[in-house]
C-alpha cells in the first residue's frame, strides 16, 4: 500500500500544479482579469524572452554533458519519424476530406514540449530533468517544423517555401536560445553573477506564466465541433505516440530520469503553434484549435496514469 500511495502522489506531483495554474487561467480569463490583448502580450513573452533565457541559462549552468544524451535524442527523432510517416499512411486511408489530413497528421505528433513538456519534466525531476530535455526540445522541435509543413503542404496542396521554413527555424526564440547555451556550455564559460541572478528570475517566472497564458488562451467553446478527425488525431497524439516512443526508449535501454523525460515530452498535448500554421497555410483552424484543447485536457489525465503505471513497474 505505502509503494502504491507513493507511485500515485509521485505521478499528482507531476500534474497536479500544471492542472491547477491551467484552471486558474482558464478561471482568470473567464471573469476578464486575463484579456486577449494579456494573452497575446503573454505568449509573445513568453516565447520570445522567458522561455529562451530559462533553457540558456539551464543548459550554460548544467554544462554539455548533462544536457547531450543522444541515445534520448536518437530515439526522439526517429520514433518521431516513423510517427509521422505512420500517421499519413492511416490519414490517408481514414481522414475525410483530403484536405483536413495534414491538420490531422500534424496534430497527432506534434507535442506542446516548450511549455507543458517542460513542466512535466521539472516537477518530475527538477532542474536535472529540465536539463535532460532541453537540447531534446531543440533538436526534436526543428523535425517537428519541417514535418508539419511538408503534411500541410501535402494535404492542402500549398507550396509554402521550405526555405522559409528553414530562415523560420534559424530566427526560432527557444532555437536560438539553445544554440548559444551550447558553446557556453562546452567551454564551460563561467556568467556574470549579475547575469545569472538575472537569468534565474526569468527562469522561476517562466512556466508558471506560461501556463497561466496556456490555460487563459484555451477556448471550450471548440469542444461543441467534435468530429472524428479530432478525436482520431487526439487518441493518436495521447496514446499511440507516447507508447510508441516510450515502447522503443525501454527497448534501448532507457530508464530513469531518461525514460521518463522522453515520457513526458511525447505525453504533452498538441503544440498551439499547429493552429498557427494551419491558420496561415488556409486549413481548418477550428479542427487545428478542437486537437489543441482536447489533447491539453486529456493530456494531464493520460500523463498521471503512464507516469503512476511505469513508477509503478520500476522503469521511472
Amino acid at each position: 500500500m505505502a509503494d502504491f500511495l507513493s507511485t500515485i502522489q509521485f505521478a499528482l506531483t507531476v500534474t497536479g500544479p500544471i492542472i491547477v495554474i491551467l484552471i486558474l487561467g482558464i478561471f482568470l480569463a473567464r471573469i476578464g482579469i486575463l484579456t486577449d490583448a494579456f494573452i497575446d502580450s503573454g505568449s509573445k513573452l513568453v516565447f520570445n524572452v522567458l522561455l529562451p533565457s530559462m533553457l540558456f541559462i539551464t543548459i550554460s549552468k548544467t554544462g554539455f554533458s548533462g544536457v547531450a544524451n543522444f541515445k534520448l535524442i536518437t530515439v526522439g527523432i526517429v520514433g518521431t519519424l516513423f510517427v509521422y510517416l505512420l500517421l499519413e499512411l492511416l490519414a490517408n486511408y481514414l481522414v475525410t476530406p483530403a484536405e483536413e489530413r495534414g491538420v490531422v497528421v500534424q496534430g497527432g505528433f506534434r507535442s506542446n514540449m516548450g511549455i507543458i513538456g517542460l513542466a512535466y519534466c521539472v516537477n518530475g525531476y527538477g532542474e536535472a530533468g529540465l536539463a535532460a530535455a532541453s537540447l531534446y526540445l531543440g533538436i526534436v522541435t526543428i523535425l517537428f517544423n519541417v514535418l508539419a509543413v511538408i503534411t500541410l503542404n501535402r494535404s492542402l496542396n500549398r507550396h509554402r517555401s521550405m526555405l522559409q521554413s528553414f530562415r523560420d527555424i534559424g530566427t526560432n526564440p527557444l532555437i536560438v536560445g539553445i544554440l548559444l547555451a551550447l558553446p557556453v556550455a562546452w567551454w564551460e564559460v563561467e556568467i556574470p553573477f549579475v547575469l545569472l541572478r538575472a537569468g534565474d528570475y526569468f527562469a522561476q517566472m517562466t512556466l508558471p506564466f506560461a501556463l497561466l497564458v496556456t490555460g487563459a488562451s484555451l477556448s471550450l467553446r471548440v469542444l461543441r465541433y467534435e468530429t472524428f478527425n479530432a478525436m482520431f488525431a487526439s487518441g493518436c497524439k495521447l496514446i499511440f505516440v507516447p507508447v510508441l516512443l516510450t515502447g522503443g526508449g525501454i527497448l534501448v535501454g532507457l530508464r530513469g530520469m531518461e525514460l521518463g523525460v522522453l515520457f513526458m515530452m511525447t505525453s504533452a498535448p498538441t503544440a498551439a503553434a499547429s493552429y498557427v500554421m494551419v491558420r496561415a497555410m488556409g486549413g481548418n483552424p477550428a479542427l487545428a484549435a478542437n486537437i489543441v484543447v482536447v489533447t491539453t485536457l486529456g493530456s494531464l489525465l493520460f500523463t498521471s496514469i503512464g507516469i503512476a503505471s511505469m513508477r509503478g513497474l520500476g522503469l521511472i
